[in-house]
């Protein structure tokens, strides 16, 4: 279960299997032990029924847990965004271009008669002589191979294609309110401080069950129009369609739903299949590529992360875009924001010029020779005979001096001989004192003794290495003709 196989074609036309990890392994795990956890359930309600079939669930607690796989997916999931936010302008100007193709061509067809060349396809393609059972279908062959094309479909695939791109991504809506959208869903508003109409798209409750109101811009305003002009029927209306809720395994009644089309010689709602085969159909006229040189993919919910990371990246509040992607906390859609590396980059040299535009302007001026010269003498002043004192430059010595007591000295181990006699020696004199009765100077050397220890310990800890290699100070230049 913790992989799956799929078969690809090389770039030679051969089909090749290839393993590659299951990401959900562990909620296939999680079904099966739901599973045996309502048997149990249900035998302490139906003893008789279920008791026989009762039994320990042999998947643990420990194999489904996924608190490691929580990291993990989130640093997918922004990856992801990343590889198809800089390729939407992409995406979509080849998806309209292969509509108004599609569209040209059937146009052309349908003025041509059956058996005749097709005008701008350089003699490739002819019309097709279907039968009248083929009803409004346009058919093409072609001239080479022989092979027949059905235009009216590949203008239909164009076209719901285009459409399924743009109101997902001017949208952000989930891919279940995209096939509840309906004739009534588009609403307006006027303000009423300048009585200014502004279209409003209204969303029907799904995964929160919280009815929300989106924002109708200009380029959305085209796509719905073109939507609505196509499905509208010789009364001009839209045709009610009955749909079914694979989520609530429920059919819903007819509604004149936005995303449906003619199937033989009745009209039927989108389904979320659908959806995934006109984006795979699109992505493929593109073709685009991932960082391991197959076929990129998008799904539906990739829109909606898309257009959370480029609304907050360019300024949009982020509680106002938990409003409009119907979030119930903000957690969720900062979640959904892929950060990027410039992005941080750029936010922290901002903060920078900030701040020091708020400090005091002598901390930015140009060091005196003086200053200059204790600043190098403090690298000099740094070695001491049993190691290296790691104290910042202008901070006092609050151990007077005494650095075996210090903890920022970091012990040579070429001196560890050294440190053994300190160590011999400080033990020798607490003798002394004690049998002298000098009682104040024991606590004293008690302490120097106990930072003696800590440093042959901190050498023992050391990595044993080849050789102490001496890397040297820095010896920086002259600050007498540059600022700092």
């Amino acid at each position: 279960m913790k992989v799956k196989k799929r078969t690809i074609t090389d770039p030679d036309g051969n089909s090749i299997e290839v393993s590659s990890p299951r990401l959900n392994a562990k909620d296939e795990l999680m079904r099966v032990r739901a599973f045996y956890l309502d048997i149990a359930q249900w035998a302490a309600e139906e003893p008789a029924r279920w008791g026989p079939w009762a039994v320990p669930c042999p998947i643990s607690d420990d194999e489904i847990h996924k608190a490691k796989e929580r990291k993990p997916r989130k640093a997918r999931m922004d990856q992801r965004t990343r590889e198809r936010l800089p390729i939407m302008p992409i995406l979509t100007s080849t998806a309209d271009r292969r509509r108004r193709t599609a569209a040209d061509l059937l146009q052309a067809a349908n003025n041509t008669e059956p058996g005749a060349l097709i005008p701008g396809t350089d003699g490739s393609l002819r019309k097709a002589v279907a039968p009248t059972a083929a009803g409004h279908l346009t058919w093409a062959e072609e001239t080479s191979g022989g092979r027949r094309r059905n235009l009216t479909y590949e203008e239909e695939e164009g076209f719901w294609a285009f459409a399924t791109i743009e109101v997902l991504r001017l949208t952000g809506i989930r891919n279940e309110e995209l096939l509840e959208l309906t004739h009534h869903s588009v609403t307006q508003y006027r303000l009423p401080s300048t009585g200014e109409v502004v279209p409003l798209l209204q969303i029907a409750p799904s995964k929160t069950d919280t009815e929300r109101l989106l924002l109708v811009s200009p380029e959305l305003a085209d796509v719905l129009s073109a939507i609505i002009t196509r499905l509208r029927g010789p009364d001009a209306a839209i045709p009610l369609v009955a749909s079914y809720d694979v989520r609530e395994k429920v059919w819903n009644p007819p509604m004149p739903l936005l995303f449906q089309r003619d199937i033989g010689s009745e009209h039927r709602a989108f389904t979320p299949t659908a959806i995934r085969k006109l984006l795979i159909s699109a992505l493929a006229a593109t073709g685009l590529t991932n960082a391991a040189g197959e076929p990129l993919t998008f799904s539906p919910h990739d829109f909606r992360r898309i257009f959370v990371t480029d609304a907050i990246m360019n300024g949009l509040p982020p509680h106002i875009a938990q409003v409009i992607c119907g979030h119930r906390s903000i957690d969720t859609t900062m979640g959904y924001k892929a950060v990027y590396p410039a992005e941080t980059i750029e936010a922290h040299r901002a903060f920078i010029a900030r701040r020091r535009a708020s400090r005091p302007g002598e901390e930015y001026r140009t060091p005196t020779e003086e200053e200059w010269d204790a600043f190098l003498a403090h690298f000099e002043k740094r070695k001491v005979s049993i190691g290296t004192c790691a104290c910042a430059f202008g901070s006092p010595c609050i151990h007077e001096h005494a650095c075996v007591r210090c903890s920022l000295l970091r012990p040579d181990p070429a001196q560890r001989a050294r440190l053994v006699d300190i160590r011999d020696n400080l033990l020798a004199r607490i003798d002394e004192a004690e049998r002298e009765g000098w009682l104040g100077e024991v606590e004293g050397l008690q302490v120097s003794l106990t930072g003696a220890e800590e440093k042959l310990a901190q050498l023992d800890r050391r990595p044993t290495s080849h050789g102490t290699i001496d890397l040297g100070l820095p010896a920086p230049p002259r600050a007498s003709t540059s600022t700092s």
